[in-house]
């Protein structure tokens, strides 16, 4: 079984773009990995999490959340007594991504899948085709790919 390892995301909700490493912080009982953005507490680093199970008919169902919490901005002010709040999480922007695959299915029908459902969530519109990624290779990618979430939404196992 391979080791869980760094995932780098890039960010860019602002001007300049953010690069995220999501650090492996469990494998049981769900894999679990946290951003480490710097001067941001512990309650306010986004997290992915990957969970399993088998249903009744015996299809798999593969879901990957990523929770990213947004921080209150307190200002450095304070009261007029001098109390200034610590950082606080206003609320969570929560994404999540199921497939639920027949017992019957095989790598490359979840490849297909992952392939069309990656091309939708990266912008593929009527003028821009298929989105940004080039899709007439994506499948391909996908099914070599040794990284955690093609794996484990195309293998049906986790890789770690």
């Amino acid at each position: 079984m391979a080791e869980m390892t760094n995932l780098l995301v890039k960010d860019d909700t602002t001007g300049t773009r953010i690069e995220l490493t999501f650090v492996p912080v469990t494998d049981t009982p769900k894999p679990l990995w946290r951003a480490q953005l710097a001067g941001v507490p512990f309650e306010g680093q986004p997290t992915i999490e990957l969970s399993e199970e088998v249903l009744k008919s015996g299809d798999r169902k593969t879901t990957m959340m990523l929770d990213v919490p947004v921080m209150e901005t307190l200002g450095t002010a304070g009261t007029s007594a001098g109390y200034q709040a610590a950082p606080a999480v206003a609320y969570h922007e929560k994404t999540f991504y199921t497939r639920i695959s027949s017992k019957r299915s095989t790598i490359s029908d979840r490849a297909n899948a992952l392939a069309i459902g990656v091309g939708l969530l990266q912008g593929a519109t009527s003028t821009t085709a298929t989105g940004t990624l080039d899709q007439a290779s994506a499948a391909d990618a996908f099914k070599s790919s040794a990284a955690p979430m093609p794996v484990a939404f195309i293998a049906g196992s986790f890789p770690f």
